[in-house]
């Protein structure tokens, strides 16, 4: 991790992240939004819509695994280096409340961040806090490389 990063996130950094985070495609085609990234945490939401559900009706548990994923990896990569690169591994999600409508929203909080690998913990709930899904998402850090030039761009701001 790096030493000279204290446990404040520049803001110019947290908007820039949210920009790019929120512009890429599988984000906007799930309705899901990074609401913020500060020192070992994130906020992502999705408002569900009919796109979102399976054929009995209820959203699919993609969907869930979908948000935990974004919550958990956000968490863990806010407090990464500059030009440090991450992907998933892993994810273990339990299903605890089934949902059909309304907005899912996915808290994550960094476990840990080592030299290679990263581990999160994501709460997913509903807009009146009952808890939907719980769940850990696990990243390779990729030393000496970043997401896209993008996320190189933003790095600046570290």
């Amino acid at each position: 991790m790096n030493e000279d990063r204290t446990e404040k996130i520049n803001p110019e950094w947290a908007r820039a992240i949210k920009s790019t985070v929120n512009a890429c495609p599988y984000f906007k085609l799930q309705q899901m939004e990074l609401k913020d990234v500060s020192w070992g945490k994130s906020r992502v939401e999705i408002k569900l819509g009919d796109r979102h559900l399976q054929p009995f009706g209820i959203v699919h548990g993609g969907v869930l695994s979908t948000l935990l994923d974004a919550a958990g990896f956000w968490a863990v990569y806010s407090k990464a280096e500059k030009n440090i690169g991450m992907t998933t591994i892993e994810l273990k999600i339990n299903y605890l409340a089934p949902v059909v409508s309304g907005k899912l929203i996915g808290t994550g909080n960094c476990i840990k961040l080592g030299r290679t690998i990263g581990f999160g913990d994501t709460r997913i709930e509903n807009e009146s806090g009952k808890l939907i899904a719980h769940g850990t998402t696990t990243v390779m850090v990729q030393q000496g490389g970043s997401l896209n030039d993008n996320i190189n761009n933003i790095s600046k701001f570290l």
